[in-house]
């Protein structure tokens, strides 16, 4: 019965194709925290911001090639999560997953509130039965066939990548006075205090904000499990993914920068309708709105998605309920999508019920700990290049400067969370993720010791 199910998951017909697994990658990066949230690290630094948005970009690229050369290396396990759980053993693996689940399925909670916050000044009906509305459709969606799912995701995330390049495209002719007044893009970028307006510190500050904002590459690596070449996709995306993220993110950023001086830039408005509005373009607050909506529904979207066949898999290896043990790639994981979208909505009830108390000590505990997770990856990839030994190469490791990246990638995420505690708006979120890590490990250890 498995190999007939793994038959028919990879006929052409069945599963995501080449496009879905580009664009599902691609769509679980960019969101809103580029599209708004960037505003509030461009007013925190500067100009200086680029360097920052560089430098988790160089992180991401790293940590998704070192990604994907384990799939090469030892194609058909599952998720990343099923790599680290090879390399690192049941503990690293339980903890791995339930960690990522969990901080998908407080950011399920925390999408669907902010999608509609969005619609209800369109749609005159109270958040909570919005939030609902959107979680129920986006569940749907989730209940169809796989490919479905990627078809939805495909477009929605096909509007942010054309809305980002409409807008370089455009900055582009502005700043070489095609079009408009005129302007003086150095004066903009530098003339207001300089590159370090802030200082370097500033810098560091903000380096875990813009490293939330960019976290979501390795969605595409489960995705492609439920594609007709799975191997082959993952290494196709993990090549590239990073690199085209990080380019996407600094040459808008960077297009921002020269448009407007980065002192009009106000925490909380999207600087993109800052800029459009000093270019002269009719309806920016509109085009912005529904580029926005977009990314919040892709996010969501994604999220139902990836929550729920990380259940599926941490079910498959004893980790979670048996009745969440998916037969086939085909079918939806229906029961476990159930399970984190009712979670989910709890997240979100608890953003409008008590927002000081639970749903922050929510955000808190899960904030951090996709950096554990990547760290796991890093950690992963050490031990299974070491295990390769002299055949490293011919199975797939050639990551250059090996294992020196690998340190410096750990030093990263060190100096990450080091940053966090230092920063006093950062330092409750570093804290309790690093608890909830502790905590979610010692689970798994008790598991596993009651297992063995």
């Amino acid at each position: 019965m498995a190999e007939q199910d793994s038959a028919v998951a990879t006929t052409p017909t069945a599963g995501l194709r080449n496009r879905h697994i580009a664009m599902i990658a691609l769509g679980g990066v960019i969101g809103a925290g580029l599209f708004v949230g960037s505003g509030a690290a461009i007013a925190a630094t500067g100009p200086a911001v680029l360097l920052a948005f560089l430098a988790v970009g160089a992180l991401v690229i790293l940590v998704m090639r070192m990604l994907g050369e384990m799939v090469v290396a030892d194609p058909g396990r599952g998720s990343f999560v099923e790599y680290i759980r090879a390399s690192c053993g049941d503990r690293a693996g339980f903890t791995a997953g339930w960690l990522y689940w969990f901080f998908w399925v407080v950011v399920l909670g925390s999408e669907a509130i902010a999608g509609a916050i969005l619609l209800r000044d369109w749609i005159g009906l109270p958040v909570w039965v919005l939030a609902i509305s959107l979680i129920v459709v986006l569940k749907l969606i989730n209940f169809a066939a796989p490919r479905v799912f990627g078809e939805c995701e495909f477009w929605l995330s096909l509007i942010k990548v054309v809305s980002i390049l409409a807008f370089i495209m455009v900055a582009v002719l502005y700043v070489v006075h095609l079009f408009g007044p005129g302007i003086a893009p150095v004066q903009n970028f530098i003339g207001h205090g300089g590159f370090f307006p802030h200082g370097f510190v500033a810098v560091l500050s903000i380096i875990p904000t813009i490293l939330f904002t960019m976290m979501g590459s390795e969605i595409a690596t489960v995705a492609a499990a439920e594609s007709p070449e799975p191997g082959k996709n993952v290494a196709r995306v993990t090549r590239s993914i990073g690199t085209r993220v990080t380019l996407f993110y600094l040459a808008s950023v960077a297009m921002i920068l020269m448009v407007v001086p980065w002192t009009s830039i106000v925490p909380g408005r999207s600087p993109f309708v800052t800029a459009m509005d000093a270019m002269g373009i009719p309806g920016a607050g509109l085009l912005m709105r529904i580029v926005v909506l977009s990314a919040i529904l892709s996010c969501l979207n994604s999220s139902m998605y990836i929550t729920s066949r990380i259940l599926t898999e941490l079910a498959a290896s004893g980790d979670a309920p048996a009745a969440l043990v998916r037969e086939s790639t085909t079918d939806a994981p229906r029961l476990a999508i159930v399970i984190s979208s009712v979670v989910g909505t709890l997240v979100a009830f608890s953003s409008i019920l008590a927002p000081d108390t639970i749903f922050a000590f929510l955000l808190s505990c899960s904030g951090g700990v996709i950096l554990v997770v990547y760290s796991m990856i890093v950690a992963a990839y050490l031990k299974a290049r070491k295990a390769a030994d002299g055949m490293a190469e011919e199975k797939g490791y050639n990551l250059p400067f090996f294992p020196i990246c690998n340190y410096v990638a750990l030093g990263a995420v060190v100096l990450v969370f080091v940053a966090m505690v230092l920063n006093p708006g950062e330092r409750m979120t570093a804290i309790a993720s690093i608890g909830t890590s502790i905590a979610v490990y010692a689970v798994g250890s008790v598991r596993s010791a009651r297992r063995s």
